[in-house]
């Protein structure tokens, strides 16, 4: 069985897609649905961010199952399992198409908040160079706000 994942940040298209494969017939589950994902707890009353239920996705991915299957969600524990997908297609739009797909969505409220927004912003700081080309980051640090913002530091990995 072929798995793909498809991912990026809110208001890149994920749940577009999906729904239009599972129109034509594929096989899909989007993680933003429930029993795929659950808030975790955070500490100091923090609110807990939303991950995948790692063991439900674990029986998702082994599941024996002729027909290809499409995954879709971009939560931060998701690394995890890249090495169980076949394929991760990373979906990507400039600011202001996310911003005017999320204002004007009707299926789902994240990202309407400011705070929401500018997590989604990210502080206008981008991880994708703009020449397209493939570049390998590492996790430095996560910090969770007391209001609670994830503040993901990156860099990228030295070569040699």
């Amino acid at each position: 069985m072929t798995r793909v994942l498809v991912t990026g940040m809110s208001g890149t298209g994920k749940s577009t897609a999906l729904a239009e494969l599972g129109r034509r017939g594929f096989r899909v589950v989007d993680t933003d649905s429930p029993g795929w994902s659950e808030r975790m707890p955070a500490a100091g009353g923090a609110v807990g961010e939303w991950l995948w239920r790692e063991d439900r996705i674990a029986k998702l991915l082994t599941s024996e199952n002729e027909h290809p299957l499409y995954v879709s969600g971009c939560m931060s524990n998701q690394g995890k399992f890249y090495d169980r997908f076949d394929a991760i297609v990373l979906l990507s739009a400039p600011v202001e198409v996310i911003l005017e797909r999320i204002e004007n969505r009707t299926t789902n409220d994240y990202g309407k908040g400011p705070g929401e927004r500018d997590l989604i912003l990210g502080g206008g700081k981008t991880i994708f160079p703009d020449d397209g080309a493939l570049r390998t980051l590492e996790l430095v640090s996560t910090v969770t706000s007391g209001t609670g913002v994830h503040v993901c530091t990156y860099r990228p990995v030295s070569e040699g």
